[in-house]
């Protein structure tokens, strides 16, 4: 109960950063906004669903003259609030601002929650969430969707979240034997297919012509080109995912103490091993295929956060979601506020960086 009520202080407190962050980077830009401005045009959003239908649309099939009867969710919905704010100020929050913010929160919520179990997994701090390959094979994927656009069956961030799954899945077959997979040949197969998968990239942005800079700024981590499809694909994904993460945080607990005490406790290694594989799997995918490869927010915040709250994953995986969301909002806020627009991925390396390299001076850093 101790670890509940931690995990519940740490959490409210780090939330409302996250909220005050969120809001703050809205108001922030070329043209500023006040942030009661802010406040009243995203509270304007907020709409309460009064009923809810069902209706048939028709959706015609190709090569087929036929139309195929489809179902779809009709539903009404109550505004509570109606503040007076300038449109130029809400279009500005809601239409430009506010969906790179929230896929910002969405996607640094998924890496730090993948990246703490991926530590935990692992028992190593310089684990990561790509540390299985998703990132690379997303890459693959984005990267094919850019340069091959007629050979590809997939948009660029559906190419990238199924290539990534697969690349992980991959390596985890790959590393299974007798039913058994060690993490210590799950993560020498992960550095293998990296190193394979790093070299088809290479090939394809030898080939990509006129794509190379859109190429380029996508493997730097990139949100300025974020819509609220993305926020709608990304936000369910990360979210369930982690709260299931956060579910099987006594098992990590366990899982620490290393797979045979924890056989011996109870715990189903195996199949928990390749639960939580695969939801922080899922997670980082999402994240990669709408947002790119962003590093060292998977693998700085997991480990400041257990500096400061402890190993105990109850009250460590929600704390650096939460602290991972504001982390990334805040990175992406300097990126698009410098006088050239700079990728994310370029901020949060320049800060991780130099920051991790102190904690390895400072603190010690070899083990969990």
């Amino acid at each position: 109960m101790h670890a509940h009520r931690r995990a519940a202080t740490y959490s409210s407190g780090l939330l409302a950063v996250l909220v005050a962050t969120v809001l703050a980077s809205a108001a922030i830009g070329t043209v500023h906004v006040a942030p009661g401005a802010v406040v009243a045009a995203v509270a304007n959003q907020f709409a309460i669903p009064t009923a809810v239908g069902v209706s048939t649309t028709t959706v015609g099939l190709p090569f087929v003259d036929a139309a195929l009867p489809v179902p779809s969710l009709d539903a009404s919905y109550w505004q509570p609030f109606a503040f007076d704010v300038a449109g130029t100020d809400e279009t500005i929050v809601v239409d430009l601002r506010l969906p790179r913010v929230l896929l910002a929160a969405t996607v640094g919520v998924g890496l730090a929650a993948a990246g703490t179990v991926m530590q935990g997994l692992f028992r190593n701090p310089l684990a990561d969430p790509s540390i299985i390959g998703v990132s690379t094979g997303a890459a693959v994927g984005a990267v094919a969707a850019i340069t091959l656009p007629a050979l590809v069956p997939l948009g660029l961030q559906p190419m990238a979240f199924v290539t990534g799954l697969l690349t992980a899945f991959g390596v985890y077959w790959i590393a299974t034997e007798n039913g058994r997979t060690p993490v210590a040949t799950l993560l020498l197969a992960g550095v293998a297919i990296q190193a394979l998968l790093g070299a088809v990239i290479s090939f394809l942005m030898i080939n990509s012509g006129r794509s190379m800079e859109e190429v380029v700024y996508w493997l730097m981590g990139n949100l300025h080109a974020a819509q609220w499809s993305d926020v709608e694909f990304a936000l369910p994904i990360v979210v369930a995912g982690t709260l299931a993460l956060w579910a099987f945080s006594p098992d990590m607990n366990v899982l620490l103490l290393g797979e045979e005490d924890a056989h011996h406790l109870g715990i189903e290694v195996e199949r928990t091993k390749r639960l939580l594989l695969g939801l922080a799997t899922v997670v980082t995918a999402a994240g990669v295929a709408v947002a790119g490869v962003i590093g060292f927010v998977g693998l700085i915040v997991p480990h400041v956060l257990r500096l400061l709250v402890g190993p105990d994953h109850r009250v460590l995986l929600p704390t650096s979601a939460l602290a991972g969301g504001t982390f990334l909002v805040a990175a992406d806020t300097l990126a698009r506020t410098t006088p050239e627009v700079l990728p994310v991925g370029i901020v949060t390396a320049a800060a991780g960086g130099p920051f991790f390299l102190y904690l390895l001076r400072e603190r010690e850093v070899h083990g969990l």
